[in-house]
């Protein structure tokens, strides 16, 4: 969470400062990736502290579920925002570069993440 707080911070030292490289008109595109880089890293920040912190009275886990759902919550926190930081470096005016292709990889292991705590949330603990 520090990570994305912390680049949070530096888009807005970058915004403070009027620094062209992030707010020239050609590069909307950069601010909007990166705007939205710093958001899915802060909010997937706390859907990891909140699974977490609910491991202990939520749901029955076996051990392979819950290392798969961990797993892929962490890489879906790491791909998502990473997809769309590349993203914006390198683009076109109106085409993202390639690194935004790991977004939709890092949305579908965060969808099978959400799926799996689902599942083991739906189970009581006897089962």
């Amino acid at each position: 969470m520090l990570l994305f707080l912390s680049l949070g911070i530096a888009l807005e030292t970058l915004h403070g400062f009027k620094v062209g490289f992030y707010l020239d008109p050609e590069n909307r595109l950069r601010q909007l990736l990166w705007r939205l880089a710093h958001a899915h890293g802060t909010l997937l920040s706390l859907v990891q502290i909140a699974f977490a912190a609910g491991l202990a009275s939520f749901g029955a886990w076996t051990d392979k579920r819950l290392k798969l759902a961990s797993y892929f919550l962490l890489d879906g926190l790491l791909l998502l925002p990473l997809g769309f930081f590349l993203g914006g470096i390198g683009h076109s005016e109106v085409d993202p570069s390639p690194g935004i292709l790991l977004v939709p990889f890092g949305a579908l292991l965060l969808f099978v993440a959400v799926a799996l705590i689902a599942w083991s949330g739906s189970k009581s603990v006897s089962e």
